[in-house]
């Protein structure tokens, strides 16, 4: 899976006339065409977790977003920590899905951080390294890791989180925590491993990737970092940018690691949007049984679903207010994430009515997994097709 070098990606589909009549599409003004989205950081729970998300339905799901490629992450049963079981899972990939999938493989046996994986038996097949889900707490670990993936043209993909500042929390460490008799994850959890990262980056010359940043010193930490020339990027998801700690209610769907933080914090994402420090929008799609999502924010599992909303929602209220412009949130939803993982755009798009008023309702997804705390929410923009390599991927026509 060398996919290095990729620096232009020319968006000019072919598109057939007869596929858009088939999905009910008129050609008329009402529809835009869009470039197929990238999402570099999703769980698609195959195998091991079944009955949470499969490879079909997760895909399935990517592609009525508007998706038509995604990066799943390894933490499955067993963990694509090996060529083995990286195999394991592009079996299924090969057989099930309905986009292009590319699998991460763990920087860890068993994303343990005990053990390099084998990467170099791995680089081949994988996208990039990472042990999403866990920290890398060992400095030399991390330090080994970085040398190695940088041998092999390979980037690191970092879930950064110091293992013994998070106290037992669940959600951020605020006004809301504080109020509801709740454990709180502090922002230094995430910052400072970044900050660890971002130093072991600049020694060995590995490229590095932030997952899911949500708190502002993080922001300002990569900001400087990229002006010294580290070759880093970051990800944060449209929860991080719409949503704080603020607005949490005591339901599970209201729980995903990293938290929601601070309004300060969401409005440092924005900047950081803006300014081009944060590169990509991932959904970090992560979804769980109704029962896993049901015990009220103490309980219940970590993780919310969104690679089906998350267009609609950045367009209404990032885009249409004037906040970021059409263009930047092609750049974080399209090319950012294809440059920086060689991810090649081809013949794929998506149609859309951005006209179109609708409610986000978890009885219309495609996923497994229901938990959003977008429910309800009023958004503009609905999918009507989405087309991978030329083929239907999803109609609105077809799955009604």
């Amino acid at each position: 899976m060398d996919r290095t070098g990729i620096t232009e990606l020319n968006f000019s589909p072919t598109i057939d006339t007869k596929t858009l009549r088939d999905a009910g599409i008129g050609l008329s003004s009402t529809y835009t065409i869009l470039p197929g989205f990238c999402d570099v950081h999703v769980h698609f729970r195959e195998p091991g977790f079944s009955y949470k998300e499969t490879i079909a339905t997760g895909s399935k799901a990517a592609a009525h977003g508007g998706y038509t490629a995604v990066c799943t992450m390894p933490n499955l049963n067993p963990v694509s920590d090996s060529a083995a079981t990286l195999k394991m899972q592009q079996d299924i990939i090969d057989r099930d899905a309905c986009i292009h999938v590319y699998p991460y493989a763990a920087i860890t046996i068993g994303q343990k951080g005990e053990q390099l994986a084998d990467l170099s038996g791995m680089a081949a097949d994988c996208i990039s390294f990472s042990d999403d889900g866990h920290g890398v707490q060992s400095d030399d670990m991390m330090r080994e890791a970085m040398l190695k993936a940088k041998s092999l043209g390979k980037i690191i993909t970092a879930h950064c989180e110091v293992n013994s500042l998070l106290n037992g929390g669940y959600i951020h460490d605020g006004a809301y925590a504080a109020a509801h008799g709740h454990r709180g994850i502090c922002s230094e959890s995430e910052w400072r491993q970044i900050e660890r990262d971002l130093k072991l980056a600049d020694e060995t010359g590995c490229a590095y990737h932030v997952c899911h940043i949500s708190t502002k010193e993080s922001v300002s930490i990569i900001r400087d970092a990229k002006k010294s020339g580290v070759d880093v990027t970051c990800e944060t998801g449209p929860h991080y940018l719409l949503l704080d700690d603020s607005m949490l209610e005591e339901d599970g769907k209201w729980k995903m690691n990293p938290p929601l933080r601070d309004a300060s914090d969401r409005e440092a994402l924005l900047e950081g949007i803006t300014d081009g420090t944060i590169d990509c929008i991932a959904t970090d799609h992560a979804p769980h049984s109704a029962e896993e999502k049901s015990r009220g924010l103490e309980k219940s599992a970590f993780g919310i679903v969104g690679i089906e909303t998350a267009f609609p929602l950045v367009y209404t209220y990032l885009v249409m207010p004037g906040i970021i412009t059409m263009e930047k949130l092609e750049q974080l939803l399209v090319y950012n994430p294809r440059r920086r993982f060689g991810i090649p755009l081809g013949n794929d798009y998506s149609v859309w009515d951005l006209t179109e008023e609708w409610t986000i309702e978890k009885e219309e997804m495609l996923s497994m997994g229901r938990a959003t705390p977008f429910e309800g929410w009023r958004v503009m923009g609905r999918n009507y097709l989405t087309v991978c390599d030329g083929k239907i991927a999803y109609s609105a026509a077809k799955d009604q």
